[in-house]
């Protein structure tokens, strides 16, 4: 995935400013170069990213908690209701552990 200008400038520009050393290297995954500071050799990009993905994912995690909590909260009398309210929680308990096996994965 390559760098778009407004990447440039949101995170490479502030990086160059901080005093970080942009290498004569490229990331192999985004074509951005590589910085380095504090003897830590990074792609700011990929970096930025990731943490947006993470805060992406972290969002919709917590969406899916307050529906459970919810559900779990009003939970009906009726046989019926009562399956069909187990049956989403279900559901989201398991979307709840695929976002956490894809956070452990990254």
């Amino acid at each position: 995935m390559s760098i778009s200008d407004e990447e440039i400038r949101k995170i490479i520009m502030p990086l160059m400013l901080s005093g970080a050393k942009m290498l004569d290297k490229h990331c192999p995954k985004c074509g951005s170069p590589l910085f380095e500071k504090d003897g830590k050799v990074f792609c700011p990009v990929c970096e930025h990213r990731k943490r947006q993905k993470v805060g992406k994912m972290k969002s919709v995690e917590e969406r899916l908690m307050r529906k459970l909590t919810e559900l779990a909260n009003s939970l009906p009398d009726d046989i019926n209701e009562l399956e069909k309210h187990l049956r989403v929680m279900e559901l989201i308990i398991n979307l709840l552990e695929r976002y956490k096996n894809l956070e452990g994965g990254e």
